[in-house]
């Protein structure tokens, strides 16, 4: 990508900083804006940007070629009502949200003339959230996802997919939003549905001095950021709901196995279980 072009990160959290801090380690010329001031006195002290607001953000959106989203699907959505008009002609504009139906569609209609919005989502969150601990971030191992729609030009997702190139992802798919959402549902949501139910099940921490890798493994994502995956949830909740339905029904298999003491029955779900687990570990 050009050097020249100045990016603006939109939410200095763990993701936008973590954008912040590799486009301008790169040599790229970084702004970042965000509602809390020590969001944006962090990222100043650490040369993730070099400038930054917390209010009056016109100033610095007016000078952007282009733009990340590191905003929640709700805050999104009300950000550009109110800031969009400030986009200059030209910029390209892509977000980092879980979720595209509900978001993808109103924020491309709300971009004013010459502005192109491309939906994106970099596949690398952490329990932990905040922009001082967004250098734990590693893109290398993570997937990038790029939502376009029929509103997009070719341009728009080869830029998305050098900006996921220049931030070091090595793997870069192409989904519309729908198909994202499916997705996510199940190889996401699903997963810390799980980890959250398993730890909420029973007040077990007195289990902590006994656990091996395989409790912490599967329950590592259960230090949730509440706030953020409550409204990812909600806003796929259809998608996620039904994979809830079948994760149950599936558990409730191996439970009648179990009771009738259908030891093959029970071997059987191991063999297909690790069958199909060998799929990931050849990615």
């Amino acid at each position: 990508m050009d050097r020249s072009k100045t990016f603006l990160i939109v939410g200095l959290g763990l993701l936008g900083g973590k954008y912040a801090q590799v486009l301008s380690g790169k040599g790229y010329r970084v702004l970042g804006i965000d509602r809390d001031p020590a969001a944006v006195s962090y990222a100043r002290a650490h040369d993730y940007i070099v400038e930054g607001a917390a209010e009056n953000f016109a100033p610095l959106i007016e000078q952007a070629d282009y733009v990340i989203f590191g905003l929640y699907p709700t805050a999104l959505l009300a950000w550009v009502e109110t800031y969009a008009q400030f986009l200059r002609p030209g910029a390209l504009v892509t977000d980092v949200s879980g979720v595209k139906r509900g978001v993808v569609a109103p924020v491309q209609q709300a971009m004013p003339a010459g502005v192109e919005f491309i939906g994106s989502h970099p596949m690398a969150g952490r329990e932990s959230s905040g922009i001082a601990h967004s250098a734990e971030v590693d893109f290398a191992p993570a997937n990038f996802i790029i939502t376009p729609t029929a509103a997009n030009t070719p341009a728009a997702v080869e830029w998305c997919r050098d900006l996921a190139r220049t931030l070091g992802f090595a793997r870069i798919s192409v989904l519309s939003p729908a198909e994202h959402d499916r997705m996510i549902g199940y190889v996401s949501q699903l997963c810390h549905a799980i980890a959250v139910c398993l730890m909420c099940a029973s007040d077990n921490t007195e289990l902590a001095r006994y656990t091996g890798d395989s409790f912490r493994d599967l329950t590592r994502i259960a230090r949730i950021n509440d706030k953020m995956w409550a409204e990812l949830f909600l806003w796929n909740k259809d998608n996620l709901i039904g994979e809830i339905d079948m994760f149950s029904a599936a558990l409730g298999a191996l439970r009648e196995k179990l009771a009738a003491g259908d030891r093959e029955g029970l071997e059987e779900m191991f063999r297909l279980s690790t069958r199909r687990r060998q799929a990931f570990d050849a990615k």
